[in-house]
């Protein structure tokens, strides 16, 4: 119920019948409305049907339907509000079933309010965590980028150069480890002829000439990874009679070294690191 109903007069029982003279106005203007209905149509009747053009039908219809509409719009200037009666009685339980209808329109309108308002509330309720949700990984990435900002501030140029430099000597490290490493193997699995060098002792007493000193297969392959190296775009080892060619031809056939293809006395290391 609403919160005006109370304000209403008392409700009239629709089993006991209104007041004899208001029933009887009632009925009496009814009557002279309906008097004035069959006079009106009575009127159209002897009218009769009106001929139409032959030619523009619908300009005619349409023309004709601006005067009804224009006549009755000055009917409707022209005519004042009218009492439904004078009967208090009749007025009364006029004005209460009008307000009843009105209370009831205006309760569903409130019930359809409040319905979309609380879908509005949840709606908005959905919304917020939302919005809270981002704004704590806003919050979040904020904080991040400040502590990568300031780790980047104080990541300062000398010490990436410290950083590189400790990396450098490491490297360099470990290369003379395993540059220690292969000479112990080659020294223990490939040494030096010693047939070759007492020949050669024994034809300098002989001959007077100088004998020459073989380079090992460790300095052999230190040369040609150093060329490879610092000189990528000329890595060839010119050979000569120091070079002793057993080891040449071994490192040849297994793929280790590659021989010049226009130059056969020049060799260059396979670049096993491309």
């Amino acid at each position: 119920m609403s919160g005006y109903q109370h304000e209403l007069p008392p409700n009239i029982s629709k089993t006991s019948p209104a007041p004899e003279e208001a029933r009887e106005e009632l009925l009496q203007q009814c009557e002279a409305i309906w008097k004035q209905m069959e006079e009106c149509q009575s009127k159209l009747t002897m009218s009769g049907p009106e001929t139409l053009p032959e030619t523009d039908v619908q300009l005619y219809l349409l023309m004709m339907q601006v005067k009804a509409l224009t006549a009755e719009y000055e009917q409707w200037q022209k005519r004042t509000p009218e009492i439904i009666s004078d009967n208090q009685d009749v007025l009364l339980a006029v004005g209460k079933e009008e307000l009843e209808k009105i209370a009831q329109e205006l309760e569903m309108v409130l019930s359809s309010v409040q319905a979309k308002n609380k879908k509005l509330k949840k709606d908005l309720e959905k919304e917020q965590n939302w919005l809270d949700g981002q704004q704590k990984i806003v919050d979040a990435l904020t904080s991040r980028q400040d502590e990568l900002k300031n780790q980047l501030t104080a990541f300062s140029e000398k010490r990436v150069y410290q950083d590189i430099a400790g990396k450098l000597y490491k490297v360099r490290a470990h290369k003379e480890e395993l540059l220690s490493a292969l000479g112990d193997f080659l020294e223990e699995h490939f040494p030096l002829p010693q047939e070759q060098e007492n020949q050669s002792k024994k034809k300098k007493g002989q001959s007077g000439k100088k004998s020459v000193q073989l380079m090992t297969l460790h300095e052999i392959l230190e040369i040609l990874i150093n060329k490879l190296m610092t000189t990528p775009h000329d890595p060839y080892l010119v050979l000569e009679p120091h070079h002793w060619p057993p080891y040449i031809e071994m490192l040849l056939r297994y793929g280790i070294a590659l021989r010049h293809p226009e130059d056969p006395k020049r060799i260059r290391l396979e670049a096993f690191h491309q």
